[in-house]
């Protein structure tokens, strides 16, 4: 299965593309988009709309997940981030593609064991998950590709807990 992990943001979108069988994980993407900030939100939106769009079709991804939206004290940000993220969501949505969501707390618990890891553990464990050489840059990019392997595991579990 083709899973389109997404860290959404309004100027960088972090993006990560893996195919998981079981808990085999294989790389097949990753990097990160970038809409120029100086842009106003009526360009911006559509150009992250057409980027993920584009994803879409070149790796044709059965399944996506994003990260929850978490507090954050500037409402201006946790807005302007909602903005993006539903534009996301359409785009997943207008190509029939489901879209799981996961707390911070809750991929860095799957992915490391421990809910309160820091970056550089995160990123770590998302290198030898994925059998890297070097661990994935940008940030945004390592966080994606965090995001669908915490997919991939939680969705199996879940199923698998369906299942009995």
């Amino acid at each position: 299965m083709i899973i389109l992990g997404i860290d959404p943001g309004t100027s960088r979108i972090g993006y990560g593309v893996i195919t998981a069988d079981h808990a085999i994980f294989k790389i097949i993407a990753y990097g990160c988009l970038e809409i120029e900030k100086q842009r106003k939100k009526e360009f911006r939106l559509p150009a992250i709309h057409n980027h993920i769009n584009e994803l879409i079709a070149l790796y044709k991804p059965a399944q996506a997940a994003m990260e929850k939206l978490f507090f954050q004290n500037n409402q201006k940000t946790v807005m302007a981030v909602s903005e993006a993220r539903g534009v996301i969501y359409n785009a997943c949505a207008m190509n029939s593609i489901p879209v799981s969501e996961y707390a911070p707390l809750q991929i860095k618990h799957t992915i490391t064991g421990y809910g309160k890891a820091d970056k550089k553990q995160m990123q770590k464990m998302v290198q030898l998950l994925l059998r890297l050489p070097d661990i994935p840059r940008p940030d945004d990019a390592a966080d994606a590709l965090a995001i669908a392997i915490s997919h991939a595991l939680l969705s199996r579990e879940h199923t698998s807990t369906r299942a009995q």
